[in-house]
This record gives C-alpha cells, sequence and structure tokens, in this order.
C-alpha cells in the first residue's frame, strides 16, 4: 500500500501561482510513476501532469508553459509548482501514483480555487 496526502491548495486571483505538494509513504519502493490529475464536479477526473522514474514528465496542453512537475525520492515528495492560473483551473487535485503490479494510489485530493 501507498499513502498520499496533498497540501498547498487554496484561493487565488487569476494570474498568481500556487505549489501544490503530496507526501508518500508505504511501499515506496514499487512506485514508477507520479502524476497529478484534477477533477471538476460532473465532469472526469482528468490529467494534468505525470513524471516517472527517469524525470520524464509530459503534460496536459492545457497546463502546458504554465505547470511543472518535479519530485525528489529522497523526501518521498513530488510537487506541481502553478504559475498563471486561471479561473479554469479551479478544481479539487489529485495526487496519483502508479506502482508495480500494477496498482494505482490516491490521495483525498485539495481544492484549488482561481478568482477572476
Amino acid at each position: 500500500q501507498v499513502q498520499l496526502v496533498e497540501t498547498g491548495g487554496g484561493l487565488v486571483q487569476a494570474g498568481g501561482s500556487l505549489r501544490l505538494s503530496c507526501a508518500a509513504s508505504g511501499r515506496l519502493f514499487t512506485i514508477y510513476s507520479w502524476g497529478w490529475f484534477r477533477q471538476v464536479p460532473g465532469k472526469e477526473r482528468e490529467l494534468v501532469a505525470r513524471i516517472n522514474l527517469s524525470n520524464s514528465a509530459n503534460y496536459a496542453d492545457f497546463v502546458k508553459g504554465r505547470f511543472t512537475i518535479s519530485r525528489e525520492s529522497a523526501k518521498n515528495m513530488v510537487w506541481l509548482q502553478m504559475t498563471s492560473l486561471k479561473p479554469e483551473d479551479t478544481a479539487v487535485y489529485y495526487c496519483n501514483v502508479v506502482a508495480y503490479g500494477p496498482e494505482e494510489f490516491w490521495g483525498q485530493g485539495t481544492q484549488v480555487t482561481v478568482s477572476s
């Protein structure tokens, strides 16, 4: 099992920045991919960014150039730096990891609200 706890959400004005953090614990040696997803009511959860063991990252088109995903194995942390935030970025953001098995784990989510 892997446990994930997100922090860093909140209310920010359009054009502002936030950094989300995800702390991982448990069977960390089995993880090979870390990601951030987001979800708004009535819509499916969507991938925002993902990073793998080689620190190769990929992003959804709607955040390219604005968001950056990073991780540090020694601290068991993954971050999502969000800049130039837009009202349409308002959502609950979830930390996600994929482990060998395969197994998938989710955090509880953190609310990000961008005001216009």
